[in-house]
């Protein structure tokens, strides 16, 4: 037993390692980024294709005003623009809907609600249905959550002068990014995937991903990949994938930010990182073995692994996590196999690789204050993520084994202050589940962690510990105090 432990500890050690080589990688492709800078195409004014700008929503009562003026105030021909609300709610957003569609028709805008008879498909069952009775060439995706500027158009749309390019995907910015410590973690990690790992898969020539939102495609794109599917959680992830496959390039552009609302309870990021990452590895379930078979580089394959395998690290780390504490009492039991023990230095490699590539993204967001931000954001953002470990575990493995689930959306609330209240809002998830519990106990178990070091006097796991101890009762006492909002 205690040479099987030894073994899987080792080994989901090792697949962090890799896998923050590979983020150093990504890093290195980044940082070639100004050595490349190409000019923006302009719009050809004489000549502007007629885009159809695709609003998926579900039960959006808070929101979906402020997009739908969003939308209706782009700077773009208002006779080469369709707006289509796709809306499948089944409270009063339809209500709202249809009242400010009724406003912004009698200003001239062509805007159609568009209700189905069932929410079959869900999100990609609405994008599909809404594509095959759009009048565009040209698709923009928006959330409800998100607030375009009104020359977001203007900046995606030339690119597309280059016949190759099937999808242009901006950077997400963050209305209420100082709302809460939660908002800022959440920030301080997709800022993170949209510099590095976006603009350095694209930098290296790999494959990047439409994000469901903040994008454009080419309609005959979508029609070529085979259209909108939903066999996975993450339908954007999986055309992304078909898409390039069929030969398609993709355009990320960094310097284009399309502003979104971040969640700010921990159960609305729960379900969205639980969608996030149970989707990612039913895409890599259905996609590996093309990858696998493919002509391409080797460089190329790694990249396309990572990307769709990301989420198994969140596995490796619970392994890794759960074993350590066992570990600490094999190592005192045997003590020579301390040298052993000691290789595990090499795994700080790892370690280093992981706070450069989070240092680099956050040079280019924070600015001249990213050193301070940095070490202030940083420790607590790998703490919440360790504490987020068990419950992104699951949606891997759910994932990985074909486990089919509903799309469970992520609520937006219309929160952007502190002053801003949730009280009475009908979206807050007021039920703890199962998970929640175990992530409380998980604490517990981890402050054991720390006394067995101090008592075995083994200090080599004890910020390992302290940090998994933190983040598993910050995750677990986030969850719980949103039964306050019940009254």
């Amino acid at each position: 037993m205690e040479y099987i432990i030894a073994i899987l500890y080792t080994l989901a050690l090792l697949y962090i390692f890799l896998f923050s080589l590979s983020q150093l990688h990504l890093t290195w492709y980044y940082k070639r980024k100004h050595q490349n800078r190409q000019e923006q195409p302009i719009l050809d004014l004489s000549n502007v294709p007629l885009v159809t700008v695709q609003l998926p929503i579900y039960n959006e009562m808070y929101v979906v005003e402020r997009l739908l003026e969003a939308v209706a105030n782009f700077n773009y021909p208002l006779d080469r623009l369709e707006i289509q609300v796709l809306d499948d709610s089944t409270d009063q957003t339809t209500r709202i809907i249809a009242s400010k569609i009724k406003k912004l028709s009698s200003k001239g805008l062509d805007i159609v609600h568009v209700r189905r008879n069932n929410r079959e498909g869900f999100k990609a069952g609405a994008l599909q249905h809404g594509l095959e009775i759009a009048k565009g060439e040209f698709l923009a995706i928006f959330d409800a959550d998100f607030l375009p500027e009104p020359d977001f158009l203007k900046q995606t749309v030339p690119y597309f002068q280059n016949k190759e390019i099937g999808m242009v995907q901006t950077r997400w910015g963050h209305v209420n990014k100082d709302y809460s410590l939660l908002t800022r973690l959440q920030a301080f990690g997709l800022d993170a995937h949209f510099s590095i790992e976006q603009q350095g898969r694209s930098n290296a020539g790999s494959f990047i991903n439409f994000n469901g939102t903040g994008g454009v495609w080419r309609r005959s794109c979508i029609e070529h990949a085979g259209g909108w599917s939903a066999d996975t959680l993450t339908e954007d992830l999986d055309l992304s994938y078909r898409a390039q496959f069929n030969g398609w390039k993709f355009k990320y552009l960094e310097d284009v930010v399309a502003p979104a609302e971040l969640p700010v309870l921990m159960p609305a990021v729960k379900s969205q990182q639980f969608r996030w990452n149970k989707g990612a590895a039913e895409t890599a379930r259905k996609n590996l073995k093309q990858i696998a078979t493919s002509g391409w580089s080797m460089t190329k394959k790694s990249h396309a692994f990572f990307h769709l395998f990301n989420s198994s690290v969140f596995i490796c780390l619970l392994a890794a996590a759960v074993l350590s504490i066992p570990m600490l009492f094999i190592k005192h039991a045997n003590p020579q196999i301390n040298t052993l023990f000691n290789l595990g230095g090499l795994f700080l490699i790892g370690f280093f690789s992981i706070t450069y590539f989070y240092w680099t993204a956050n040079q280019q967001i924070a600015g001249k204050n990213s050193k301070k931000y940095f070490l202030k954001m940083f420790p607590s953002f790998l703490t919440v993520s360790m504490g987020l470990s068990l419950h992104n575990s699951v949606a891997v493995m759910e994932g990985f084994f074909g486990f089919k689930s509903p799309f469970v959306r992520t609520p937006k609330f219309n929160i952007r202050h502190s002053k801003d209240s949730l009280r009475k809002n009908v979206y807050v998830n007021r039920q703890i589940s199962c998970l929640t519990w175990v992530e409380g106990l998980l604490s517990l178990y981890f402050a054991f962690g720390i006394i067995a070091g101090l008592y075995l006097g083994d200090s080599g796991l004890l910020v390992f510990h302290v940090m998994l101890c933190l983040g598993f009762a910050m995750v677990f006492v986030q969850s719980v105090k949103t039964v306050k909002y019940a009254t």
